[in-house]
């Protein structure tokens, strides 16, 4: 991966949608919801006091509005900052 994120910032790589519910049923693009957990891709060096505390390979849990949606190489990803993660799986 070329991309490498600057100080707290981490590149994460959203789960997919959930596009069956348990009982079978089959739901459509337009209702399913944003996935709020994801792997760590690439992380940043930290901030001079604040080393980082989570590492690539990583499956995290963030918020429903955290970081900024972008495409690379014909991928999904999502860079934030470590403080918009909630928790780590």
């Amino acid at each position: 991966m070329n991309v490498k994120p600057l100080a707290d910032r981490v590149l994460v790589e959203p789960a997919q949608a959930e596009t069956t519910t348990a009982s079978g049923i089959i739901i459509p693009d337009t209702a399913q919801e944003k996935p709020q957990k994801g792997t760590i891709v690439a992380v940043g060096n930290g901030k001079k006091d604040e080393p980082l505390t989570v590492k690539v390979g990583d499956t995290i849990l963030y918020g429903k509005y955290s970081g900024t949606e972008l495409k690379y190489e014909g991928k999904d990803y999502m860079i934030m900052r470590e403080s918009d993660i909630l928790a780590i799986i």
